[in-house]
């Protein structure tokens, strides 16, 4: 096991023990899939690729990537990103 999944680990297991929310704890991008129209993901590293197809965002060592149609960049901070479109799938990938 190598120390960034160590540090993980032990963050995760302080969260149960003092049961706060573990995304919180443990510096985990918080994501949300509202039906199939809008996704809002937090914790974000940057936009990767951007199409009407598909967009990929970096997120705490892997990619998050949206596919659907008609799919479009609603907000964007330093932290949280909003798609709306037709939602067809969200794949992590390492």
């Amino acid at each position: 096991m190598d120390k960034y999944s160590k540090t993980q680990e032990l963050r995760t297991r302080m969260a149960e023990l003092f049961e706060l929310p573990g995304d919180l704890v443990a510096g985990l991008a918080h994501m949300e899939l509202l039906g199939d129209r809008e996704f809002f993901l937090e914790g974000h590293e940057g936009i990767l690729a951007y199409s009407d197809t598909q967009i990929d965002v970096s997120a705490q060592g892997l990619v998050v990537r949206v596919r659907g149609t008609g799919l479009e960049l609603r907000s964007m901070t330093g932290d949280e990103v909003r798609v709306r479109g037709r939602i067809d799938a969200v794949e992590l990938v390492r």
